[in-house]
């Protein structure tokens, strides 16, 4: 991913309340449900980092998280970064109320390019990530938990 390709905007209609959605995003409890399992901690407040280790395919990737913004029950924003690789970017994910559903705004905007020649930094993983958590995850937790 790089900063020249622009961000990445994806949203996704959720059939559960605005507090259901962004306790969902944003209470650890939850967030080792569908999210990453592994998170040691995290707390929706301007500043706050942590940093976790998943591997795939024999990479490590320790990712490395500070919150930029929060709007409760609207907004988060936090820097994506991993210890291994270059590259910075800023996840933002916006709840957007419509009908009888939240709309699910994400938003990766890269501020440091990530390097090409790595499977997992290409547009389309990115893309297909998301697509697995917050479309087949995230919406398969909020499913049973409501």
């Amino acid at each position: 991913m790089t900063r020249e390709e622009g961000p990445i905007i994806l949203e996704y209609p959720i059939n559960v309340s605005l507090e259901q959605l962004w306790s969902a995003l944003v209470e650890l409890e939850e967030m080792l449900q569908w999210y990453f399992d592994n998170i040691p901690d995290f707390r929706a407040v301007v500043g706050f980092q942590t940093q976790f280790l998943i591997t795939n395919e024999g990479r490590n990737f320790t990712h490395l998280w500070e919150v930029m913004r929060v709007v409760p029950q609207a907004e988060i924003s936090y820097s994506w970064r991993y210890a291994e690789y270059p590259g910075k970017s800023i996840l933002t994910f916006s709840l957007l109320p419509a009908q009888q559903q939240v709309k699910l705004k994400v938003v990766v905007d890269v501020v440091e390019d990530f390097p090409q020649d790595i499977p997992e930094f290409k547009r389309e993983s990115c893309i297909g990530g998301w697509n697995y958590f917050i479309g087949e995850r995230l919406t398969g937790y909020l499913s049973t938990s409501t």
